[in-house]
């Protein structure tokens, strides 16, 4: 079974600060309810006010908001070790929903709970809130991928960024990783059709930048695929292998 200090949380935080032993502890503490959820089922919905958040164990989920006419736009992907819900804990009411992509583990985070944990330990309270501004951040560089840039160049910079998010988990490298999103998923996330995702998925094949094929992202030249994304990793606050 796997234990707090390999979760990919306690992986995450590891890289802004080093958990003492009574924070580990802690953290482990609010590791305790762990569910199971299927895919295509919210696990959180727009507009709900039960007082509790998630830690995404194992799986992917999307996020997205609901509109009036009953459509949806996905805001973004949560992989292991992202929280899921936080918002709706302290602004008492979810903004938005979570779908689980693929059926997935997660553990429920009661309000009290959290709100313990952040008392007793401040140092993990401030990797939390670092985690989420990461997040955040990540969002903010969304909607300029949807105001500036071309195609082929938000495909590129949402896979490298996705990359980058996997390999602080331990679940990618700067050669690819395992990623069970459709091209309908990306044409929501990234503002395109799923006629033009797949147009510019061929794109990057064909120049030799990154393929996507079977579940599966290689990135199969990481330097001109990033040239070609502008992409800059300093947002992240990361530094690990796949952006050195």
């Amino acid at each position: 079974m796997n234990t707090v200090e390999n979760s990919p949380l306690m992986r995450k935080l590891s890289a802004f600060v080093a958990l003492s032993s009574k924070e580990l502890a802690v953290l482990a503490r609010l590791h305790q309810r762990r569910k199971s959820f299927v895919a295509g089922h919210d696990l959180v919905h727009q507009g709900q006010s039960d007082q509790a958040a998630y830690i995404l164990a194992s799986g992917w989920v999307c996020s997205y908001k609901l509109q009036p006419d009953g459509s949806r736009q996905i805001v973004d992907f949560q992989i292991p070790g992202d929280f899921l819900g936080l918002r709706s804990i302290l602004l008492r009411t979810s903004d938005h929903s979570f779908e689980p992509v693929v059926d997935i583990q997660a553990v429920e985070v009661l309000a009290s709970d959290l709100f313990d944990a952040f008392e007793q330990t401040p140092r993990l309270a401030t990797a939390i809130l670092w985690a989420a501004s990461r997040d955040e951040a990540m969002v903010v560089e969304h909607l300029v991928g949807l105001g500036q840039r071309d195609a082929e160049a938000r495909m590129a910079h949402f896979l490298l960024e996705l990359g980058a998010k996997l390999v602080l988990v331990g679940l990618g490298s700067r050669d690819g990783y395992d990623c069970p999103l459709t091209q309908y998923h990306l044409a929501d996330v990234l503002g395109l059709s799923a006629v033009h995702v797949n147009r510019v998925l061929r794109k990057l094949r064909e120049d030799g930048l990154a393929t996507f094929r079977n579940g599966r992202v290689t990135f199969d030249d990481f330097d001109r695929l990033a040239a070609r994304a502008g992409f800059d990793p300093s947002y992240l606050d990361h530094t690990g292998p796949l952006l050195k």
